[in-house]
């Protein structure tokens, strides 16, 4: 499959303008990580822009990434790529084995929360500070659905130090700001 294809059932399967720029941030933050990784961009891009494509139609547990995972499989995506997004989802009990999966859950939290916080800033991303986003990450109540367990487990997991980790992605998602409403 190419990128074209998913970006097609992504906008196919979500109207939501905010859930479909989160999988826009999520596809950011997975192709600058590929680049740095010297991985396959085209896949990883396909990961991030698939993630959550069926949550709209089914937004509970195990429904969502199962179902979603299903529909994939009908249109011919890999193995790799159905495995990925169903690994996002702790209760699926699928391992994180590979670094695709690891950046892909990495990245899905803090992207949400990262847009969380530019959203409420009078320039956005433009020039947010990791220190910024790790203050509002001890605020509780701020994007209180947002899990900062799965956040440190996601960074700790690729091996990489939460600040770094943060602000790599601040950096991915500045790359695409136009496209993210940032």
């Amino acid at each position: 499959m190419k990128y074209s294809d998913a970006l097609e059932t992504m906008h196919q399967y979500t109207k939501n303008d905010a859930l479909r720029k989160h999988m826009y941030a999520v596809e950011s933050a997975m192709r600058a990580y590929a680049k740095k990784f010297g991985e396959d961009e085209e896949t990883w891009a396909i990961v991030g822009i698939l993630h959550d494509f069926d949550y709209e139609m089914y937004p509970n547990a195990p429904d969502h990434p199962a179902k979603g995972s299903e529909i994939l499989k009908t249109l011919g995506y890999s193995e790799e790529i159905l495995r990925t997004i169903l690994s996002h989802a702790d209760y699926m009990n699928v391992p994180r084995d590979t670094r695709l999966a690891k950046t892909l859950y990495a990245c899905d939290e803090l992207c949400g929360f990262i847009g969380a916080v530019a959203v409420i800033r009078p320039n956005k991303i433009r020039d947010l500070e990791v220190s910024s986003v790790k203050k509002k990450l001890k605020d509780k109540g701020f994007a209180r659905n947002v899990s900062r367990e799965d956040i440190d487990h996601g960074a700790a997991d690729l091996g990489i130090p939460l600040e770094e980790h943060i602000k790599f992605v601040i950096e991915a998602m500045k790359a695409d700001a136009e496209r993210l409403g940032l």
